[in-house]
């Protein structure tokens, strides 16, 4: 029986030198690990995280599942590829353009989040694994970076960014639940987002809540689920490159 050390000990596809290896003869044809990756990227996002599973992913390929562990050693393996394939398809401002950093943080906060909703499955895997692939380092290069021009102190540049993206972590993994409970139920995001509503409101507990709450919606404004979390978003993204600038100015 393994020991719990023993399980620990394995940390990432990218430090066991597992991400860039090919076995030997026998490979099936036709079968790449490109094409292996880009099949479970579809097929999480269409499924989700809970359904996917090697013998899915192989069906999905036409081989057998033992044909697809000629590329990958394991499904955390995979997974963890696949995480840090999708993380490339973020664009990346250049730090060192002449750009205003508060610009260059939007960038990055808006970027992060439609990856989020995109990809609901990212978030669960995000704290699972180091996230030391060349495209999630691209991102933190790009974070650390932009943030260091904000002229804030060193020892406080992990507070900004851990305030900045955990926020957009936290309100890009709400917003992807959304769109997958509604996708899951058969019903458009703002035909979910009523039916919810009108069940919590039926509820004799919640209808003083539920009163105020529709109060502040009304006056936020939007016709659309999508309009009232942009706004939300964007606004809230503007609380914090506010609150960064009076830091500056304190600090």
């Amino acid at each position: 029986m393994a020991k719990a050390s023993d399980k620990a000990a394995r940390t990432s596809v990218w430090l066991e030198g597992k991400a860039h290896r090919r076995r030997g003869g026998g490979q099936p044809s036709g079968l790449d690990r490109a094409r292996i990756i880009e099949v479970t990227v579809r097929l999480l996002d269409a499924e989700g995280l809970a359904r996917f599973s090697m013998r899915r992913l192989a069906g999905e390929l036409n081989v057998t599942a033992m044909s697809v562990y000629w590329y990958v050693d394991t499904k955390d393996d995979l997974l963890e590829l696949a995480l840090d394939e999708v993380m490339g398809e973020m664009r990346l401002p250049d730090p060192d353009a002449d750009e205003d950093w508060r610009d260059q943080v939007r960038a990055l906060a808006r970027e992060y989040r439609t990856l989020l909703v995109r990809h609901p499955w990212v978030s669960a895997l995000v704290g699972v694994f180091l996230n030391i692939g060349p495209h999630n380092l691209a991102f933190s290069r790009a974070v650390q970076r932009v943030v260091r021009r904000t002229g804030l102190p060193a020892k406080r540049l992990t507070s900004t960014i851990s305030a900045v993206f955990q926020f957009v972590y936290g309100y890009g993994t709400l917003e992807g639940h959304l769109s997958a409970r509604a996708k899951a139920g058969g019903m458009t995001v703002d035909e979910y987002f009523q039916q919810a509503l009108s069940t919590v409101t039926a509820a004799p507990q919640a209808a003083d809540v539920i009163q105020e709450s529709q109060e502040i919606m009304a006056a936020r404004g939007g016709d659309t689920v999508a309009e009232m979390m942009e706004r939300d978003f964007e606004f809230a993204l503007e609380l914090l490159i506010a609150g960064i600038e009076a830091m500056v100015d304190r600090e």
